[in-house]
């Protein structure tokens, strides 16, 4: 595997609370994560698992926004996500809801932290919160870890490249 960063992805449960955190450290500067975690067109270069492809139906970023976008594999919808953008303050803090369309009535609250870490790098801290034990329990089955882990590849190369 090449990788241009070495990041441990760290994906906690607390076994009391029905929730999931994610910390991550990039190699680039706050404002560059920030851009590529709100901005349309560099989200659906990284985010989920490397053999799906992104389709942005609909991306208004900005407090009081929302979205909707689709995972696709041989052009065929695979799954599909929406939500709402609660706050968006830029480089520092993005507060959104996401919903699994096959899933409607699990919605997860997700407050992403952007921190300045040192020497151009960024630590990005998310927790989702959702209704229950079980659904959290639900989200960790779901094969999510394998989406996120290398989404967050995907998001290095990214960062590492002239485009964002």
């Amino acid at each position: 595997m090449t990788s241009t960063s070495t990041h441990e992805t760290r994906i906690e449960a607390d076994p009391t609370l029905p929730t999931i955190r994610i910390v991550r450290e990039f190699d680039a500067p706050q404002e560059r994560v920030f851009r590529a975690w709100i901005e349309p067109q560099l989200v659906a270069q990284w985010l989920g698992p490397e053999d799906l492809d992104m389709k942005i139906d609909d991306w208004d970023g900005r407090t009081g926004g929302h979205y909707r976008y689709s995972m696709h594999r041989d052009g065929q919808e695979v799954a599909a996500f929406y939500g709402s953008f609660h706050e968006v303050r830029p480089a520092t803090r993005l507060v959104q809801t996401f919903t699994f369309e096959g899933v409607p009535d699990g919605v997860s609250l997700d407050t992403a932290v952007f921190e300045a870490v040192g020497e151009g790098r960024t630590r990005v801290t998310v927790l989702s919160v959702v209704d229950s034990l079980a659904a959290r329990d639900a989200i960790l089955a779901s094969g999510m870890e394998h989406g996120v882990v290398e989404g967050y590849r995907k998001l290095d190369a990214l960062l590492a490249g002239a485009s964002s």
